[in-house]
């Protein structure tokens, strides 16, 4: 397979096997099923936190990494998948319950802020592509990017436990959850530990099964746990359309998502460094057309219904894994995730997980992307001995996790939002500081 833009994939049976490499066609493909297994669990649990329909985040999903493997040329491998940084502005932009797992009445204006959002990113990316990477790394250090990410998943962690607090029956399911992931994290090794949600999911709805559909613990009165209903599933057809949306342009909600601009930024930049160590091949060149990648990814989905896209840290992981870094998996990892997309009994059997599963999931979802942020402090040797480092990480934190909000005139920040500015600012501001020692 040959395209005059992009590489010229040689195939290779064994070792490492380089991005323009590829193994034969049959395992390529096996690989790209694989890397879409891998991304399922979180670009799942994403929409159905926000309200939004997870067959068209999964299509989108798809047609997105294919998407991104245009425009990047086929030179950097990676999935896009649903972000969860868009969760707590979509719920502040919309009015909408997080994680009460019911369809948001009011998608249409989120649609309008993701596609808003994505169109920022377009343009940060293409200043890159013409001015060069260097005042991004500048603008946004180890400090800062680390800071803004650990906020995400702090600022949702309220949301996390909101499950647990209706009922002590739904907390004891959300706990046998939390415990299975645990396990699965900790006790098992290779491709089963990277896949922890999927399979942590899995168990945990099995476990659910058998204790409620088959024992009753739990059920009736006020308890909040209710049986697994498999009916829909069989009603529903193997093959159809997903619900597509169209998007509304609300400024209010656009001036709280489109902020999320700059934490995708964050996380991408965190990604192509991620495979420049992996890989030994320069990404520094990639990164303005790797943000435009995703940006247009993001637009594109907004415009469909779906959620705003980020490249996927559980794909890096397979990577790591399996040693098979070759981009023509990932065009294959799109186009199945395009085929589950077109199922609605697909659809139809991802409602069926328990809410108090999917409210454990959450638990260990946004606490892993809290410490995700603290990861990036350790792997740049973030120095705290510095006041400036310190003040920076400390008031992003509280900021966001206490969900500080600001109006200015017509313009209203959420927590995150607010956290994200403060950071950057705050940056900057130290940024010509001495260099003191805690005891100075």
């Amino acid at each position: 397979m040959s395209f005059k833009l992009f590489p010229h994939w040689v195939e290779k049976h064994n070792g490492i096997i380089a991005p323009d490499e590829r193994l034969p066609i049959g395992q390529t493909a096996l690989m790209g099923v694989q890397h879409a297994i891998s991304m399922f669990g979180a670009t799942v649990l994403a929409p159905l936190l926000m309200g939004f329909d997870p067959n068209v985040a999964i299509l989108m999903s798809g047609v997105g990494t294919l998407l991104f493997f245009l425009l990047t040329r086929g030179q950097v491998p990676s999935y896009l998948g649903s972000s969860f940084a868009f969760i707590a502005p979509v719920g502040a932009a919309t009015g909408y319950k997080i994680a009460s797992f019911m369809p948001n009445p009011n998608m249409a204006v989120a649609l309008g802020g993701i596609i808003a959002c994505g169109l920022l990113y377009v343009a940060i990316g293409f200043l890159i592509k013409i001015t060069g990477h260097a005042w991004i790394e500048k603008i946004m250090p180890p400090v800062v990017t680390g800071s803004i990410v650990a906020v995400i998943g702090l600022n949702l962690a309220s949301v996390a436990v909101m499950e647990a607090r209706g009922s002590n029956s739904s907390a004891w399911y959300m706990a046998m959850t939390v415990t299975c992931v645990a396990v699965v994290s900790v006790f098992t090794t290779g491709m089963l530990r990277r896949l922890l949600i999927l399979f942590g999911l899995m168990i945990s709805t099995l476990l659910y099964g058998l204790f409620v559909n088959g024992l009753g613990w739990g059920v009736g009165g006020d308890s909040g746990v209710q049986l697994i209903d498999f009916s829909k599933v069989k009603e529903a057809a193997w093959f159809g359309l997903p619900h597509f949306s169209t998007p509304v342009f609300d400024t209010a909600a656009m001036l709280i998502i489109v902020p999320v601009a700059v934490i995708l930024v964050a996380e991408n930049l965190g990604h192509l460094r991620a495979v420049q160590a992996m890989t030994g091949r320069d990404m520094d060149s990639k990164i303005g057309m790797a943000f435009m990648g995703d940006g247009f990814a993001t637009m594109l989905s907004g415009a469909m219904g779906g959620t705003g896209v980020t490249t996927y840290a559980e794909n890096i992981g397979v990577m790591a894994v399996t040693k098979i870094y070759s981009t023509l998996a990932f065009v294959f990892a799109g186009l199945f995730a395009i085929l589950l997309g077109f199922s609605p009994k697909m659809g139809a059997l991802i409602h069926t997980i328990p809410d108090p599963v999917m409210g454990g999931i959450s638990i260990v979802v946004f606490g892993l992307i809290a410490v995700t942020g603290a990861k990036i402090w350790v792997d740049n040797h973030v120095d705290f001995s510095q006041n400036k480092n310190l003040i920076v990480a400390a008031v992003t934190l509280i900021i966001g996790a206490g969900n500080f909000g600001l109006s200015i005139g017509d313009l209203k920040l959420g927590g995150i939002g607010v956290a994200t500015l403060s950071a950057v600012l705050l940056n900057a501001l130290f940024k010509r500081a001495p260099k003191f020692d805690l005891v100075d």
